[in-house]
């Protein structure tokens, strides 16, 4: 805490204290009918004049003090706006008049009175109670360090939520998509599940895990790094239309676009295909951008427009690789010295089936910004997806690119329990990971595990394609910060 944070401390404990003396707790009771701000506001009309207003209790943290004599103006605030109070020595008693010298900027009030207007036209509450709900013993961020220190606002997300009004706004939106999301997916008859979050085996996804340990059985644990292999056990159980939509935690880097704990949907269908899955989640986001922010039409504060209308593009990822770089894959080595150039050093001995998604994923996908589903990838990259029939070198599936970043995979699901364990053991013996192979999983695919459709979306990076965030940070609550 910096120097002038402290004496700003010190200033607000007197006050405390003086609380305290009058017989005032300076961290106040249960209150009873309290009304949002915002919905008081809208109840004025016109007729009610200066303070013909129905009686209300509001309740906000105060925002703004302007103090005029024996008058006060107080600005609170709630998650659903800002209100102006009214306190007049007049209409208070002494106690409540001594109450108003204490209040400072951060404070939690609840007052009760008329419901009115000030002179200028200023919907207003006409206090005639007031009461301290939580003395704040440290000042509004401004007032310090200000709200320009991004990293802060990290931190102390507690506060940047009441200081910063869109911040609260883009958090109340992340909510609202996921809800939306819920009530799309059971409307078309998908049941929500949850599958463990601490696994024997990490599997699911090529990431590194955090690995943990259980006590009482003396066996090491993992956070999932997704539910896939436990959702595909639901289809061999027999469910038909599954969703989850929680907590992934991959061990991996902090970036703009990454955070180690991030929430995922994921959803399988049996009898379905990654054509399924991709009219599925076109619809989806394309009813979640309607509902939710009002417009196909997406535009960022830089200036970037992405336009929803469906149709969506299909094209394959090696249509979509010679169109943007003139490279006709013909599943032999790159021999493009200047495309190799930009890979590194090290890609002229990839395989070329990395070299392929080396060279979309550096070169074409930060192109993409309208939706466009990037079809048949290699298949030795995507172990538990099903290889085309035509060409097996091809896996059958999408990946969904909007914004220039992947917003969802959707595949057409291995369902063959000798080629899922081929793909298994050739996927780790090439990765220096303590990971072994699932032969849990394995088994009840030999039980029988229906030809299915499935498909993951993050919902951090849709929050960032719908609203312009710039960092993953904006869309959670609480990200990973390194201490300090």
């Amino acid at each position: 805490m910096s120097e002038s944070a402290g004496h700003y401390e010190q200033e607000r404990r007197t006050k405390l204290q003086k609380l305290r003396q009058l017989g005032i707790d300076p961290y106040g009771k249960r209150t009873a009918g309290v009304t949002p701000l915002a919905t008081i506001k809208s109840q004025y009309k016109p007729e009610m004049g200066h303070d013909g207003g129905p009686d209300v209790i509001a309740a906000g943290r105060v925002m703004l003090k302007r103090d005029m004599g024996k008058l006060s103006f107080l600005t609170l605030r709630d998650e659903t706006g800002d209100l102006q109070i009214a306190l007049d020595k007049k209409r208070l008693s002494d106690r409540d008049w001594q109450i108003r010298d204490s209040v400072d900027l951060g404070d939690l009030l609840v007052v009760s009175g008329k419901l009115g207007q000030t002179n200028k036209g200023e919907t207003t509450v006409w206090a005639s109670t007031v009461s301290m709900a939580s003395k704040a013993l440290l000042p509004p961020p401004a007032k310090w360090e200000g709200l320009s220190d991004v990293e802060l606002r990290y931190r102390q997300r507690y506060v940047d939520l009441w200081a910063n009004p869109e911040v609260m706004r883009l958090m109340k939106l992340r909510i609202r998509v996921i809800d939306e999301i819920r009530r799309f997916m059971t409307n078309r008859g998908f049941v929500e599940v949850e599958t463990p979050m601490m696994q024997t085996l990490a599997g699911g996804a090529a990431a590194k895990p955090f690995i943990t340990h259980h006590n009482a059985l003396d066996i090491p644990l993992f956070l999932r790094v997704a539910p896939e292999l436990y959702l595909k056990r639901l289809l061999v159980g027999g469910f038909g239309k599954v969703f989850e939509m929680n907590r992934n935690f991959r061990n991996e880097g902090i970036s703009p676009r990454h955070n180690p704990e991030f929430t995922m949907l994921e959803v399988y269908e049996a009898f379905g295909s990654w054509e399924t899955m991709a009219d599925l989640i076109e619809e989806m986001i394309t009813m979640v951008a309607q509902n939710v922010i009002g417009t196909l039409q997406i535009e960022h504060a830089n200036g970037r427009k992405i336009n929803l209308q469906r149709p969506w593009r299909r094209a394959r990822m090696t249509e979509l690789v010679e169109e943007k770089t003139g490279w006709k894959f013909d599943k032999n080595p790159l021999q493009k010295p200047e495309l190799l150039a930009g890979l590194g050093e090290k890609a002229a001995h990839y395989s070329p089936a990395e070299q392929l998604v080396e060279v979309y994923e550096k070169l074409v996908e930060p192109t993409l910004i309208d939706p466009c589903f990037v079809t048949h990838a290699p298949s030795v990259i995507i172990p538990l997806a099903r290889e085309n029939k035509e060409d097996p070198y091809f896996a059958d599936v999408y990946e969904l690119a909007i914004n220039g970043v992947e917003i969802s995979p959707g595949y057409s699901e291995l369902n063959d329990p000798d080629l899922q364990a081929k793909h298994f053991a050739h996927q780790v013996g090439e990765k220096d990971q303590q990971q072994k192979m699932d032969e849990d999983f394995l088994t009840a695919l030999k039980y029988g595990m229906p030809p299915a459709g499935g498909l993951g979306m993050g919902i951090d990076r849709l929050l960032m394609m719908l609203t312009g965030a710039e960092s993953i940070r904006d869309v959670i609550l609480f990200p990973l910060m390194r201490p300090v």
